[in-house]
């Protein structure tokens, strides 16, 4: 399994020179699989890049995941070019949200005004699949969904193959139980034994104090999970759009400083526009 990022960045999608190391799109994950098929977990801007990737490797056939409706999660959709195309294959797994949420959030995204193409539109093949709210399977990978602690809540995914487990679990308040949500010890029985931990950590310590039920999670919070959890290795995700290159190295520092003084045997980074990660 082969995980690629194509933006980590948190809520709206930022430029400038001090987010040149980890990137200022937002929320799109890429996941190659042994059975060769490609999985897209959302589709914030940095699906854009991605997509003229695809078309650039001649690869035209995706599954699609998607944890909730928020604008940075959506808002890169009307500009992946397969949709444009009429050779590409894109099943919606449906998995565990109701049978018209996808349906329904991405024709809104191009519905006017927003957008001058309407979803109706699309040239390519897009099958919805009825996936099993509990768990399903994409090729040779198992999913395994779990409600997120969120505004409106939402889906975090494990994924599972050849007895590797990466677990992705963006906009996920760990110190707030929101409507829907679970506790942070169901996160924890959730990620227990992960060889990849991906998790929200939009903010500092002292941040949280003042943005407690946002829906985001300290990242002290998220290394503890991450302890007791006895992940191999974590990424720091969903970066604040105010957070620069230097501030989330000096976080991942922080961590790294923590995990050494702890004696354990665990990886930590923050996650970057095209870091991969293979298991």
């Amino acid at each position: 399994m082969l995980i690629r990022c194509w933006g980590s960045r948190g809520s709206i999608p930022v430029s400038g020179k001090e987010y040149i190391k980890y990137g200022g799109d937002t929320t799109c994950l890429e996941i190659r699989t042994r059975s060769d098929d490609i999985i897209i977990v959302d589709a914030g801007t940095g699906i854009r890049r991605l997509g003229n990737a695809l078309i650039q490797e001649g690869r035209y056939q995706y599954n699609f995941l998607l944890t909730h409706g928020h604008w940075d999660h959506l808002m890169g959709f009307p500009f992946f070019k397969p949709l444009f195309l009429e050779h590409p294959q894109i099943h919606m797994h449906r998995g565990p949200f109701h049978k018209k949420f996808m349906e329904s959030m991405f024709s809104k995204v191009m519905a006017p005004p927003n957008f001058p193409v309407r979803y109706s539109d699309l040239k390519a093949k897009i099958f919805y699949e009825a996936g099993n709210p509990v768990q399903f399977e994409i090729g040779s990978v198992t999913v395994i969904p779990i409600q997120i602690s969120h505004p409106n809540t939402g889906k975090g995914y494990k994924f599972i193959e050849d007895g590797k487990t990466f677990v992705f679990l963006t906009d996920n308040e760990l110190g707030f139980v929101h409507p829907g949500g679970l506790p942070a010890s169901e996160y924890l029985e959730f990620c227990r034994g992960a060889d990849l931990l991906i998790h929200d950590a939009e903010y500092t310590p002292r941040e949280y104090k003042l943005l407690i039920e946002w829906g985001h999670s300290s990242y002290l919070d998220v290394l503890e999970l991450a302890f007791k959890a006895e992940i191999k290795q974590l990424g720091l995700f969903h970066l604040n759009q105010e957070r620069t290159d230097d501030e989330v190295d000096e976080m991942v520092a922080a961590c790294r400083k923590i995990i050494a003084e702890r004696g354990i045997d665990m990886k930590c980074s923050a996650v970057a526009a095209d870091m991969v990660f293979e298991l």
